[in-house]
């Protein structure tokens, strides 16, 4: 038997359970009246997973020319375990990843079970993704999720294995006692409904019951250390990852992402340059922004000294040993901070199938006139047809709007949460074979009878895309028939059986990937689900993109469970959450209802009309068995399918900088003398090398110094700053030359005083060696 203590030693034996329930009451006692507010074991942590910079098709919206070429924020795995001590403990990761992949959490466990044993499970371990279309693919298993990244790409796969391991590993390292409570608030302004006529075949008396046609709340878990105080908080809400769209080429953690590192940076009192002034938190409405303003008095110096004093620093390069200068220089780096963890926020997601960030609506690219109601289409066309976010046209505003919504309600939830979370841990897991389930459903006139899910199938409308992001051809949302064209083309790849046919219908099928097995499997048949209790907080873990009604109806069938038996346990309140795109991927579930209508979603829900029905049943067991306490069957295993993955993604041969030049030399620099001001885009571009070489792992590839003596230089923004990108360009496809463009908006409440920017990268050479470099700009003036 193996249990943590509060120091992280395991103890082993009777006797070391007696010493470790020894240690936490002395803890508890101790920790500044702890033990009145301390009931569990607390632990975050945070970890980079930003991946393949260069080459990898990003994985969401299913587009071959979406192809990553540098970064616009950097993305993490963040992690909390919370443990009773010394019972039960459960633990869960947000990835700013698409989706969570089967194969990724298959192998996150094999290493959580080789480092801590039977602590961590696939049945108290639930890993999922914020759904962001702009981060690297092919980390997936099956064949129809990783086509258009040219099969499977380890770099990508590793990334994310290696940074859940991480952020495990800090987490687990940070247990200590402490309390969690939980606050919900609603965001009006954050998400609307794209297949508002799939909703409204949902029953009118159902729909009645709502205000609105997609979730408006967020929920959220606020985790207080009993010595440091606030160390996180993770929150829950429905909006879809793809205020970025399908023609960005910036690695992008999307609204979520953009949220998380507002809301990171505003509790450690480094403003992220344009957001939320709270003078509660800070003391100060016009506090200086940004991390430096404990180490420099402000510049209140002449410009003219300014410029003599920038024009001493020239453009230079050099070639470093290790990427160890990188993640040294890095604004937030680890080697920096003090024995306190590290704050971690996290926006997970929930519902979000039919919810878009879009929020000004679907309009014609050529009339400027809505869409079509029904289909999406504009003329018959659904290429034509996008949504629009706030920021429109400009999409990384559009990111910023809605990220800044969420870390605001977020903010003010956590300022104000005061339900404490009571009450003991508990969790259940198991595995099913979604291509052949038998659910028991009310039959219209009275009575029950049994039906069945099917294989996996997607539609025609499938096809279509989304306002978010249209598909091609003359497919069009809402097409519950199909056309002979392709068909034909369906049936050189899979002529589904009658049986499957009539199984899926009303859905025509285009792509019988259930029934598809070569080279491997093309999509999931077992499926996990799974149910975390924390006290009267429960997370409702679903492998899929859940619509909002859909979602609703679910959180209501655990919820009447859960109360009905559990003898009064939760006359004080149960929440129930649901987090959507968790520990496998397996795409939409619909309403019955909706399916019938035949959108986008319900083209993607795979397993035919009935798929919802079965997540229902099947959720009510686990919470019938969690709350009475019975042992749940495993279920059938889902594959893992590593040794039989391919890829196609050509490596890295051999980097070269043009003759007469290095890496990291400017090949754009500032004007002599350049001033710039708040507002001000600043853009150098440098001779680089591909950033697959190394992907800078809790580093950085760009990063912005501030002079504060005459020859020291402080880190102030690196490329996990919204206002600083990274873009990395080849001249042609087969050139060993390629560029870093780096691009710094100043912000409004950037100090004045003397800058530089500078690249970090590493080249290949002819034998496979690989170079670090860093490069330099010249120094320039912002007043």
């Amino acid at each position: 038997m193996k249990l943590l203590c509060s120091s992280c030693f395991l103890i082993r034996g009777k006797f070391g359970v007696m010493r470790l329930s020894l240690l936490l009451i002395l803890l508890l006692l101790a920790g500044k009246g702890a033990f009145s507010t301390s009931n569990y074991l607390i632990g975050l942590g945070s970890y980079d997973i930003t991946g393949p910079a260069a080459d990898v098709n990003m994985m969401g919206y299913a587009d071959t020319a979406q192809i990553a070429s540098g970064v616009h924020f950097r993305l993490r795995a963040r992690t909390f375990i919370v443990a009773e001590p010394p019972g039960n403990r459960v633990a869960f990761v947000n990835l700013d990843a698409c989706m969570a992949s089967q194969l990724v959490t298959i192998k996150v466990l094999e290493r959580l079970k080789a480092r801590y044993g039977n602590l961590y499970t696939e049945k108290n371990v639930a890993i999922s993704g914020i759904h962001t279309h702009a981060g690297p693919g092919g980390y997936l298993q099956y064949v129809v999720y990783i086509v258009t990244s040219l099969g499977f790409v380890r770099q990508s796969f590793d990334a994310l294995v290696d940074g859940i391991e991480q952020s495990f590993i800090l987490a687990h390292g940070n247990l200590r006692p402490g309390s969690i409570f939980v606050n919900k608030g609603e965001i009006l302004d954050a998400g609307v409904n794209r297949s508002p006529s799939a909703y409204l075949n949902n029953p009118s008396e159902e729909r009645s019951k709502y205000k609105f046609d997609v979730d408006k709340e967020m929920t959220l878990l606020k985790f207080v250390d009993a010595e440091w105080g606030p160390v996180g908080s993770f929150n829950w809400f429905a909006t879809h990852g793809t205020s970025m769209s399908r023609t960005n080429p910036l690695i992008s953690g999307d609204n979520k992402g953009a949220a998380a590192r507002f809301m990171e940076d505003w509790h450690d009192g480094k403003d992220s340059g344009n957001i939320y002034s709270d003078e509660s938190h800070t003391g100060s409405t016009e506090r200086i922004p940004r991390r430096i303003s404990n180490i420099i008095p402000e510049y209140n110096v002449k410009h003219r000294e300014l410029l003599d004093l920038a024009s001493s620093f020239q453009a230079s390069s050099k070639r470093e040993v290790t990427k160890f200068l990188s993640i040294s220089s890095r604004v937030r780096s680890a080697l920096r901070q003090s024995d306190k963890p590290k704050f971690v926020a996290a926006f997970c997601q929930s519902n979000c199938g039919d919810v878009s960030p879009n929020v000004l609506g679907a309009y014609c690219i050529d009339t400027g006139l809505p869409c079509d109601f029904n289909h999406s289409t504009c003329g018959g066309k659904n290429e034509l047809c996008y949504g629009r976010g706030p920021g429109y046209p400009d999409e990384f505003e559009s990111t910023r709007i809605i990220g800044e919504r969420q870390f605001k309600k977020a903010a003010d939830l956590f300022k104000t949460a005061s339900e404490q979370i009571k009450g003991k841990i508990d969790f259940r897991h198991t595995y099913l074979d979604f291509s052949k389930l038998e659910i028991t459903i009310p039959k219209e006139g009275g009575g029950s009878e049994v039906v069945k899910t099917c294989p996996a199938a997607m539609g025609f409308a499938f096809a279509a895309g989304t306002t978010d992001g249209p598909g091609a051809f003359d497919f069009k949302q809402g097409d519950d028939k199909g056309n002979p064209f392709w068909r034909l083309v369906r049936n050189l790849l899979k002529t589904p059986e009658k049986e499957q046919v009539d199984c899926q219908q009303p859905k025509p099928i285009l792509l019988d990937t259930g029934e598809m097995k070569l080279p491997y499997d093309w999509a999931p048949a077992i499926l996990p689900i799974q149910i975390l209790r924390i006290g009267q907080f429960v997370i409702l873990s679903v492998p899929s993109e859940f619509t909002t009604m859909a979602g609703r109806r679910l959180r209501d069938a655990v919820k009447t469970v859960l109360t009905s038996a559990s003898s009064g346990e939760f006359n004080g309140g149960l929440h129930v959450v649901i987090a959507g795109l968790t520990n496998t991927y397996s795409q939409y579930v619909t309403t019955y209802e909706e399916y019938q209508v035949q959108r986008y979603e319900g083209a993607s829900t795979l397993y035919g009309p009935h798929t919802h029905s079965a997540f229902i049943q099947e959720f009510k067991k686990l919470a019938t068995a969690l709350v009475h306490g019975q042992r749940v069957e495993s279920g059938p295993q889902p594959p893992d399918l590593l040794d039989k993955q391919v890829g196609f993604l050509t490596p890295v041969v051999l980097d070269t900088p043009p003759l007469g030049s290095n890496f990291g030399d400017c090949s754009t620099d500032v004007p002599r003398n350049a001033t710039f001001k708040r507002g001000d885009m600043v853009s150098i571009v440098f001779w680089s090398a591909c950033p697959r070489n190394d992907l800078m792992t809790e580093g950085t590839f760009a990063l912005v110094e501030m002079l504060l003596k005459k020859d020291s230089w402080e880190p102030v923004y690196d490329d996990d700053d919204f206002s600083l990108r990274f873009k990395w360009s080849r001249p042609a496809k087969l050139s060993t030359h390629s560029q870093a463009t780096i691009e710094w908006r100043i912000p409004q409440k950037a100090l004045p005083g003397v800058y530089r920017i500078r690249h970090f990268g590493a080249s290949k050479g002819l034998f496979g060696s690989v170079h670090h470099f860093v490069g330099a700009s010249s120094a320039f003036v912002v007043v």
